[in-house]
């Protein structure tokens, strides 16, 4: 234990030295670098001569004899008198009259302690009084040490921002010296004597403190600043939270050791599992660290992002790819949530009627989105304002509901939903990101709608250029589907014409009358469903519907259900009058379609029903099944893509070629679904009587075009 003494002895003198050495360097250094601090500089060489003084008299005859305290008082009241020399480098000492007594009673605390210092031989002589008297003499320390911190800040917090960058170096001298003086006296206040372990490191601090009086006397310091990543400063932040509070904890179990008697041990047990459970309520859980994230963006960084790293992350999370990567709806959402850490968005895209509607889901699975989420209206007054929406906002202020665009009813009622981004590409809205509410809700600011707006942009732009490629894929499939279609069709219309030659020569040559009427009647069949087949492949090119025409969609249907009547249990539960504009064969190639894949995807005694009715303008059929129905996923991403099927040999262009004739029919076709529930397919078509008013409203659009 003797030997552990006498090597920390040492080092302890040899941090004296080194304090001493530096601080004398210090002043050198100064005197060789005249006007740097202005008025201030003759004061900080004195400071610094006093300091190495101080030092000095520690190293020869240690940090608590009598000299060393007047040596100290001598450095202490040398630094008040260049802290206020440095009031004078911007003009402040002619108006600092609130900092004025400051000063001059910190300097009064100091020649005080050091006359009473002086007419003493040293703490272990005082008799009786020894502990009154090391008290009083800490507590004038820590006095001096509180002032001088107080006035630090003063000096720095006030002065103006081209000042700051001369006086953040003393002023952080100060800041050391002073700040592990306070700790220092603290603790010898609290424990009854001087801690010798911190006594061997001021020191230390003052070779810190010269060192940095010195580098801002250097050329060009005012360039060097500190600038930390968000990421640095929020780790920092973090580590300094959390040895806060294993101090605190130590603390008070220590107190509790101290003032619990008996009970002691059980009350520590105690305290330490009621501070674990709340360490693991608060310090993992993400309102948590949103809150530590935003104070510090706010307090320590001019800007609120890293623009550098959002730039890095947007472009990854972009960029993807692999099997294990999101669809590019899903990862254009998360690449604008990460940027306000939302957890979960919404992605809308235009319609069949200029609206938006839902296209992506991303960690959002209890949304409840209609299937015109967003009318054609709000959407173009989204494309004249770019405006970027700050629902909690708007919802807390009815007078900027009013100056904002229109909102959806179903965003401002979902508490989740807290921000709209619309994607602009060449002033045309490609689509509008939702945004969910954070952890740690705050409100955007400009920093927010700028980074959103620019970001909304870009990904617009990687949207459109995603839906130019797949046109264009599309568009080269077709071209490869109908130059395989056109051989098909050769070679069907050779049968058709050899099987119609067969029923001709049939009628001559037949000779039982019973036979030929029955091979007619093959033949014809054969050859009307060949020529049939034949039509309904001619369709997929470019003129699927000729032209509309009045047609009984009642009577329609019941033809239809009529054909499956031996095949499957169809019903036609309603069948009211309804006359539409429609092409009869293209409205029944869409119900064979729709009742057929209803068939498919029901049980063998499932039943399948198709009802009629009229809606207003417009009459609806609707083909209702309980099978075994489809996720939304499927609904939005696959269902009406061509080429895509879940059936063994299919083309894959069934749904979306009723989808196209319905709309070539001027007519929607909807679609609503569950998994293990069924499905149930409505077609709406204009009315006959409604074909007047339609023809009206394009002419009056094509006189104003």
């Amino acid at each position: 234990m003797g030997g552990v003494l006498s090597l920390w002895s040492a080092i302890s003198v040899l941090a004296w030295e080194s304090g001493a050495l530096g601080c004398a360097l210090a002043a050198v250094w100064l005197v060789m670098r005249r006007g740097r601090y202005g008025s201030a500089h003759t004061a900080l060489i004195a400071a610094l001569a006093a300091s190495t003084g101080w030092a000095v008299s520690a190293a020869l005859a240690g940090p608590v004899a009598v000299p060393t305290g007047l040596f100290e008082s001598a450095r202490n009241l040398s630094w008040v008198f260049a802290l206020y020399r440095l009031f004078m480098v911007d003009g402040r000492h002619a108006s600092m009259r609130p900092v004025r007594p400051m000063l001059i009673a910190v300097a009064f605390v100091e020649l005080l302690h050091g006359a009473a210092l002086a007419l003493l031989t040293g703490y272990s002589e005082i008799g009786a009084d020894a502990a009154v008297s090391f008290h009083s003499f800490v507590m004038l320390r820590l006095l001096v040490a509180i002032g001088g911190l107080v006035l630090v800040h003063n000096l720095y917090g006030a002065a103006a921002p081209q000042t700051r960058l001369v006086l953040r170096w003393p002023a952080l001298a100060l800041a050391a010296l002073w700040g592990f003086d306070l700790n220092y006296y603290l603790i010898a206040a609290l424990s009854g004597d001087s801690p010798s372990v911190l006594a061997g490191l001021r020191g230390i601090v003052a070779l810190a403190a010269a060192g940095l009086v010195a580098f801002g006397a250097r050329r060009g310091s005012e360039q060097l600043r500190f600038r930390p990543s968000h990421a640095v400063a929020f780790q920092s932040l973090s580590l300094l939270l959390i040895g806060g509070y294993l101090v605190g904890m130590v603390a008070i179990a220590q107190w509790i050791a101290f003032a619990g008697g008996d009970l002691a041990a059980q009350l520590q047990a105690g305290f330490v599992a009621l501070a674990g459970l709340a360490a693991l309520a608060f310090l993992p859980s993400r309102r948590m660290r949103g809150w530590l994230r935003v104070t510090l963006a706010k307090h320590l960084f001019k800007h609120r992002f890293d623009y550098r790293a959002e730039w890095l992350r947007f472009t990854r999370t972009i960029g993807q790819a692999g099997s294990e990567a999101l669809p590019l709806e899903e990862r254009a959402i998360r690449a604008l949530a990460d940027i306000t850490e939302s957890p979960a968005g919404l992605l809308l895209v235009p319609g069949e009627d200029s609206g938006l509607e839902l296209a992506a889901c991303w960690q959002w699975p209890t949304a409840d989105v209609p299937t015109d989420a967003v009318p054609a209206a709000i959407v173009r007054a989204f494309e004249r304002t770019g405006f970027v929406a700050d629902l909690d906002a708007l919802r807390s202020d009815p007078a900027k509901t009013a100056e904002a665009p229109g909102i959806p009813g179903w965003l401002l009622s979902d508490p989740r939903a807290w921000a709209i981004v619309p994607l602009l590409h060449f002033d045309r809205l490609v689509g509008m990101v939702v945004l969910a509410r954070p952890a740690y809700a705050r409100r955007l600011d400009w920093e927010d709608f700028d980074l959103l707006r620019v970001a909304g942009r870009q990904l617009a732009s990687y949207l459109a250029e995603n839906t130019g490629q797949q046109a264009l894929a599309e568009a080269a499939r077709f071209d490869d589907f109908h130059r395989r279609i056109a051989f098909v069709m050769h070679d069907i219309k050779n049968l058709a014409s050899q099987l119609s030659l067969l029923a001709r020569n049939a009628e001559l040559h037949s000779e039982n009358p019973e036979f030929r009427a029955d091979m007619l009647v093959t033949l014809r069949n054969s050859a009307d469903k060949l020529n049939t087949l034949l039509n309904r492949l001619s369709r997929y090119g470019p003129t699927a519907v000729d032209r509309l025409a009045p047609v009984r969609a009642d009577e329609v249907a019941r033809a239809v259900v009529e054909q499956f009547r031996d095949r499957h249990p169809v019903s036609l539960v309603e069948a009211e009058r309804c006359e539409v504009l429609a092409d009869r064969e293209s409205l029944e190639q869409v119900l064979l379609h729709l009742i057929q894949n209803a068939i498919d995807a029901s049980t063998p005694q499932s039943p399948v029903f198709v009802r009629v009715d009229t809606d207003g303008l417009a009459g609806v059929i609707e083909v209702t099944d309980g099978g075994t129905g489809m996720s939304a996923e499927f609904i939005r991403s696959r269902l009406f893509r061509p080429f895509v099927s879940t059936k063994s040999g299919g083309f894959g262009i069934g749904a979306y070629e009723a989808r196209e004739l319905v709309r070539a029919m001027r007519g929607r076709l909807d679609v609503e679904s569950r998994e293990d529930t069924g499905s149930r397919f409505t077609i709406r078509l204009p009315l006959a009587e409604a074909a007047q008013l339609i023809r009206t409203f394009e002419n009056s659009d094509t006189k104003v075009a």
